[in-house]
């Protein structure tokens, strides 16, 4: 709850520096949106992952708690004891639905880090495509305007 405090506090001041710099490019503010984003994703992934991790302890504690009341259960003959193997057998039937469920849960991560390390892999290489291609433009540009200039030369001195 805190860390969400502390990046609502940063995004309202991003906000703040975003309006005092209006006239700022737009790859600054597209970086600090990329950012932001990423923050948030960060911050959901966290999120998520506390989740799993409670849920996985509350899960062994309550195993824990189940074993030691079927060692009660069992001391005690009884007619609720059936329904104790049925539900002991339902709670190893979770725990082993729940340890695939985390180990997917850190390859996702894993397949998600990688993905975002291509893509700004890629995005770099973009950049760096994009400013060759404006260099070449320029470049051409300069070339048939000095063309131009000397036909209208050639032009003149024909006249």
């Amino acid at each position: 709850m805190e860390e969400g405090q502390q990046q609502h506090i940063r995004q309202i001041k991003n906000s703040r520096l975003m309006e005092e710099d209006g006239e700022e490019e737009s790859p600054r503010s597209a970086l600090s949106s990329f950012q932001a984003r990423e923050e948030e994703i960060e911050r959901k992934k966290m999120e998520v992952k506390e989740k799993v991790f409670a849920q996985l302890c509350r899960v062994e504690e309550e195993a824990k708690h189940l074993a030691m009341i079927r060692g009660e259960l069992e001391a005690m003959v009884d007619p609720t004891r059936n329904e104790a193997a049925a539900l002991r057998k339902k709670i190893d039937a979770v725990n082993r639905a729940l340890k695939p469920l985390g180990q997917s849960c850190l390859r996702k991560e894993k397949e998600y880090k990688e993905a975002l390390e291509a893509f700004n892999e890629k995005n770099k290489e973009k950049s760096q495509l994009v400013a060759k291609l404006m260099e070449l433009v320029s470049e051409s540009e300069r070339l048939r305007m000095r063309k131009l200039e000397e036909l209208n030369k050639s032009i003149d001195f024909f006249r």
